[in-house]
């Protein structure tokens, strides 16, 4: 065996072992990107710092650990919308969940272009994106920050978004979302530089598992070889559980979106006839209550004009008491100095 042959072991061990070290610097920089994307939203960009300080004083003479260094203090801050998502990931993953499951019945159905289950699960979808964004309200007070109607109006969207696509149910359950997405009419969700290291840390093994936590370590870091992983996908794409049926045509997408609006319309007409009713109540209540006021005021003000003649009139009695007091009082002097003159003319002689 000639030397130019025992060249060619090393330089593949070398390639392997470089290939290696990749992986895993990419799975720790996704295990630091989950820790950093989980954090309060005021407390990214110190953490950030520090975080990029510790790796790149671990090994100071590393180019690998100056890359890494590198990368973690390139890691953008995300909007408040996908940090307030992110949370949702953190701290209420079943919410998320269970609209991936929805999404996935949603798909199922319109495939199977089932109206009736569609309409069912619209239904269902409002409730959950109603609930789910209350979450997001609640978990976001609790770090610290309050989001407005427009930020919970795009946390809406992206929710809505991950029902609709599955690349968008994994990027969203990452925990690493950058910026809030959206869907088109065709159900497809763009997911260029949404997701924060998309690639290392798997989100759709994350979305097929149904529970990874934002922050774990990919199999790369954990030891796997990297001729043991799987293929990358060009899109974060949650594995299906069932066999992909055939994609409905544009035609029969749109005419079950418009099963879906008009049910939806009608749901609303619905509920603008109960509110009308209400209002129609709460008019005659009111109207009621007006009437009963007046005539309350009415009544008020005659007792008022009592009260006043009564008080006139009781200040005039306590005016004549006072002089029949007086006079009563006068008469008894009189009466006691008639009595001792009588007295006095009867002890004296005639």
């Amino acid at each position: 065996m000639g030397p130019e042959l025992l060249v060619l072991p090393a330089v593949a061990a070398a390639q392997r072992s470089s290939a290696y070290d990749s992986c895993m610097a990419d799975g720790e920089l996704a295990g630091i990107a989950g820790q950093l994307y989980g954090l309060p939203f005021d407390d990214f960009v110190g953490a950030r710092t520090a975080a990029a300080k510790e790796v790149a004083g671990e090994v100071p003479a590393g180019q690998e650990q100056r890359s890494l260094a590198t990368e973690v203090r390139s890691l953008p801050k995300p909007s408040v919308g996908a940090w307030a998502v992110n949370m949702l990931a953190a701290l209420r993953p079943g919410t998320l969940r269970e609209l991936a499951e929805l999404g996935q019945s949603m798909r199922a159905a319109q495939s199977a272009l089932d109206a009736a289950e569609l309409r069912r699960l619209g239904q269902e979808r409002r409730l959950l994106l109603n609930l789910a964004v209350k979450a997001a309200r609640a978990v976001a007070e609790q770090q610290g920050r309050k989001i407005s109607d427009a930020v919970a109006t795009e946390v809406e969207q992206t929710l809505r978004a991950a029902t609709a696509d599955e690349g968008a149910a994994a990027a969203v359950r990452s925990g690493r979302l950058l910026r809030t997405l959206s869907a088109d009419g065709v159900d497809v969700v763009d997911l260029a530089g949404a997701v924060a290291v998309p690639a290392g840390a798997g989100p759709a093994g994350a979305a097929a598992a149904g529970a990874a936590p934002s922050g774990a370590v990919p199999a790369a870091a954990a030891g796997k070889r990297p001729a043991e992983q799987p293929a990358e996908q060009p899109r974060l794409r949650a594995v299906r559980e069932a066999p992909r049926r055939p994609a409905p045509s544009a035609r029969e997408r749109a005419q079950a979106g418009l099963r879906d609006a008009e049910e939806a319309a009608r749901s609303a007409v619905r509920e603008g006839r109960r509110y009308e009713a209400e209002l129609a109540e709460a008019t005659a209540a009111a109207a009621t209550l007006a009437e009963e006021t007046q005539s309350l005021r009415e009544q008020l003000e005659r007792a008022e004009e009592e009260l006043k003649a009564a008080r006139k009139r009781r200040d005039v009695a306590a005016a004549r008491a006072q002089q029949a007091a007086r006079a009563a009082d006068k008469e008894r002097r009189k009466e006691d100095l008639a009595r001792e003159r009588v007295l006095r003319l009867g002890n004296t002689p005639e």
